[in-house]
């Protein structure tokens, strides 16, 4: 198909744009009576659970007792019947493994009875366990192909919900994968690890200032999805789009996002209607989605749900990725979740809004009124500064992977260097402790805008700071290096993992001062954070980090840059993080290695796809349309000559340089590929600093080739035409 009729069949598409579905009517069928209608939630387990059975199971929901057995038939025949009577017929045990997807196999409810009928069959120990073969997913040696048993264990903090196809109903129910000899094998199990190591530090510090008998303390996650939409025509007309995630080429449009227009602009119709029907799909499933906007690349876009459990965040962000996908295609439209789909425009993140606390202490990261009386803030915001500077390079390689590159560092991303955003007023605050000074603290102002009729804003004592990757943002930390398509879980346990390493140094550091030194507490805290701030307050940074100033002060203050996955990786298992996931049980040295292993085997296997197929591309699509516009700009040539008539040679001639550059190229990329290698690691680093920059001069002459040739003779729908049709 060349790019004129993949034009123009994608306007077509727009203008009579039809969806499977009849319009929604939200009068009829109002949101609040649609909010997860398809869960198994508190309020369904309460009126379906004896009374006993409910209040065992909401005790080991909420303070994270060990689970009674003797429950599971019980829940298990009221969930079956539940879903029958919404439709279910089948069921599935839903985990994430070390894809980064979702995975499931579904059982039939029915069994035969005997007698040639069926009966709905359910018991408690097959809710809590499940049998799926591990053999194929990824486990970084940890088993052998011929050891396939692997276990799903019921997630009961997360409820089971139903999800709808349009031949049919299933049970949900969320569990934790891990391997017959009980080694994790998800995302999961090392975040509900995490979760109860960042409870158990957090509660012990808070005991020590004088707190008792208070609920569990919870980490919440908030996570800001964002994501392109492309009309389907372009897209399966694009092999690179819908093999790779991303196009290997395209010459940059006329118009980008230079003038910043599409950012918070009017909802195009057909994506405001698709964004419609996937929140309405999330409401069923309990999902909070909040937000919904254009961003700042043209075909960009973002969702954001409030703020949950980061357990039930992490599950819910996977369904968003999933409804998205889903629901995009009734609207002809594919959604790319791929950090970076189209260069030189701004790439996708998934910003991890992060905080600690429960019911009674609200966010333990919110400073209140008066941020420089509040002790209890202080030392819990040290702590996390303590975490990040300590373990920079482990927070790094949490959001490492080979999408990802391509966006940390960029114009719309944090750089690779992890720092932390304060702001004025804490900064100001933080200092005055180092200094050991009389601490006071800025007022927050009032914003006068000039016009009568706006009332006035109270103003925020601090900016905030979009080039940072840890960023305070007023009770919370956002970090904002996570990629598009990446799980949240990732980084999520490294943050509780080393929040809690610190939460432990201060409460050891505390209980000496007060109770071997016999220090005044309110003495011993300010002690603790001046120290702390003294050691470790070279990790704040309020200025531009895309400067390359910053670059070289970053260096100065002994701050890693990873700029790369091969360079990043390796801190995963380094002995401080292998110290460090031990001592809270959130990982063991078995289980990172193998974690690493994988990710770099990810990371090969994604560059050496692309590299096949830009050759493929190359080959088989450009350059024939290329030699095709080649031939005619030769003939026209030889044409003019005969008569006598003189011709324009400069085209020809860009064009073969191009084409012989292009072929070049490809040949080297095509020994490359051939290369053997010493074993993963070095493999990695052979596509990152070899292969890459020749797959970016094939792209170059690719792309200068796409500015040069005839249009109705070029193969590939353009950036002009999938960015700005919809």
């Amino acid at each position: 198909m060349s790019g004129s009729l993949a034009r123009l069949n994608a306007i077509s598409a727009v203008n009579n744009a039809t969806t499977t579905n009849k319009p929604l009517n939200f009068s009829e069928e109002k949101p609040t009576d649609l909010f997860g209608c398809n869960v198994f939630n508190d309020k369904v387990m309460q009126e379906h659970l004896p009374k006993a059975v409910y209040k065992s199971l909401k005790r080991t929901i909420e303070n994270g007792e060990q689970m009674d057995p003797s429950i599971a038939d019980a829940v298990a025949a009221a969930m079956k019947e539940w879903a029958l009577s919404r439709g279910a017929t089948h069921y599935t045990h839903v985990f994430y493994p070390l894809t980064g997807l979702t995975a499931e196999k579904h059982d039939s409810f029915l069994e035969p009875d005997g007698r040639g009928g069926a009966i709905a069959q359910f018991s408690g120990s097959t809710l809590i366990q499940g049998e799926p073969d591990a053999s194929s997913f990824p486990n970084g040696g940890l088993r052998t192909t011929f050891e396939a048993r692997g276990y799903t264990a019921w997630d009961l903090t997360n409820p089971a919900y139903l999800l709808e196809n349009d031949n049919g109903i299933f049970l949900c129910i969320p569990t934790a994968f891990v391997s017959w000899t009980g080694e994790a094998l998800d995302k999961k199990t090392p975040l509900l690890r995490s979760n109860q190591a960042v409870h158990t530090q957090a509660s012990r510090l808070l005991k020590l200032l004088g707190h008792e008998n208070f609920d569990r303390i919870q980490n919440f996650a908030g996570v800001e999805q964002e994501y392109f939409l492309v009309d389907r025509n372009f897209y399966f007309s694009r092999p690179d789009l819908y093999l790779a995630g991303r196009t290997l080429f395209g010459a940059k449009p006329a118009k980008g996002q230079e003038q910043d227009d599409h950012y918070f602009g009017t909802i195009p119709k057909r994506v405001l209607a698709f964004m419609i029907e996937a929140e309405r799909e999330l409401y069923k499933l309990g999902v909070p989605v909040k937000t919904r906007h254009n961003e700042v690349a043209p075909g960009q876009y973002e969702i954001a749900p409030m703020f949950e459990d980061s357990n039930l965040a992490n599950d819910h962000n996977q369904m968003i990725m999933s409804v998205l996908k889903s629901v995009a295609k009734r609207y002809g439209m594919a959604c790319l979740m791929h950090e970076k789909p189209f260069a030189g425009i701004n790439g996708s993140g998934k910003h991890l809004n992060y905080s600690i606390g429960n019911g009674q202490f609200g966010s333990l990261f919110d400073p209140g009124e008066t941020p420089h009386e509040n002790a209890q803030f202080l030392l819990f915001c040290a702590a996390m500064i303590r975490a990040v500077h300590k373990h920079g390079s482990l927070l790094r390689s949490s959001v490492a992977c080979a999408s990802n590159d391509h966006r940390l560092g960029a114009n719309e991303a944090p750089p690779a260097i992890m720092s932390i955003f304060l702001g004025d007023q804490l900064t100001d605050i933080f200092d005055q402790i180092k200094e050991g000074a009389e601490v006071t603290g800025k007022e927050k102002g009032i914003l006068r805008v000039g016009v009568d009729t706006l009332p006035p804003i109270p103003m925020d004592a601090g900016d905030r700071n979009r080039t940072s990757p840890f960023a305070f943002t007023g009770n919370r930390f956002e970090f904002r290096a996570v990629g598009s398509s990446q799980s949240i879980a990732g980084a999520q346990l490294v943050l509780n993992t080393i929040l809690s390493e610190s939460l432990a140094y201060i409460s050891d550091r505390l209980e000496k001062l007060v109770e071997d030194e016999s220090v005044e507490l309110n003495v011993a805290v300010t002690k603790i954070i001046q120290e702390i701030m003294k050691e470790h307050d070279n990790v704040v940074f309020n200025g531009d980090g895309y400067s390359e100033e910053w670059t070289i002060e970053a260096a100065k203050r002994g701050l890693a840059n990873l700029r790369t996955t091969p360079e990043a990786l390796p801190a995963l298992n380094s002995p401080s993080s292998v110290a460090v996931f031990e001592e809270f049980g959130v990982l063991s040295n078995r289980e990172l290695d193998s974690r690493v292993s994988i990710f770099f085997e990810q990371y090969i296997n994604t560059l050496q796809t692309e590299v096949e197929l830009a050759i493929k591309l190359a080959r088989t699509s450009i350059l024939p349309a290329a030699v095709r516009y080649q031939t005619e700009l030769a003939r026209n040539c030889l044409n003019m000559k005969e008569l006598g008539l003189g011709c324009i040679t400069g085209p020809l001639t860009k064009l073969t340089e191009n084409l012989n550059g292009l072929e070049s190229a490809a040949n080297e990329l095509e020994s490359m590929l051939a290369k053997s290698h010493a074993g993963e690691q070095e493999h990695a680093h052979s596509l990152c600093n070899e292969t890459l920059p020749v797959m970016t001069e094939l792209r170059e002459y690719a792309d200068k080739l796409e500015e040069i040739v005839a249009d109705d003779l070029w193969p590939l729908p353009t950036y002009q035409e999938m960015l700005f049709i919809k």
